[in-house]
């Protein structure tokens, strides 16, 4: 009996060898929206596609017990994630190890979701229809876009 599992450990042990390693489009787990804007999903820091998202105002969401503060951009993207799983697809890898994917929540494109709330920026590189969406979002003065009233 000894021999068989022996013999069962080495044939996994020799097919693990011959299977490609885990992609980050693997990766589905909770995210933490950093700071800077990134995602940390299984200890990966993953940028999201074709966006760039600059700094923005900061606020605070009062509602929320301790209130949450950081910048306007950042808190949209934390609070669209909120509970759910995030499920990315590798697009490349930068040179300090971190990933830049497509990321979604319950199917939906988060760059696609950044852009239409006008907190984020297509990259030059970026899919056209990522151009399309920023020029609308600026157009419809929306997210960083947004018409300020007042001082």
């Amino acid at each position: 009996m000894a021999s068989f599992f022996r013999t069962a450990g080495l044939l996994i042990f020799f097919l693990a060898g011959l299977l490609p390693p885990l992609q980050a489009r693997d990766l589905s787990s909770y995210a933490f929206v950093r700071e800077d804007g990134s995602l940390e999903v299984s200890r990966n820091k993953i940028w999201l596609y074709g966006i760039y998202i600059p700094p923005t105002d900061r606020t605070c969401r009062t509602y929320e017990s301790p209130i949450v503060c950081g910048p306007r951009a950042i808190l949209a993207l934390d609070f669209k994630i909120g509970s759910f799983f995030v499920d990315c697809e590798k697009k490349g890898e930068n040179e300090d190890g971190s990933l830049v994917a497509l990321c979604r929540v319950k199917n939906e494109d988060l760059s696609s979701w950044m852009l239409q709330q006008g907190w984020a920026v297509a990259l030059p590189d970026a899919p056209v229809e990522y151009q399309a969406l920023e020029k609308i979002a600026r157009a419809r003065g929306k997210g960083m876009w947004g018409k300020v009233i007042g001082p």
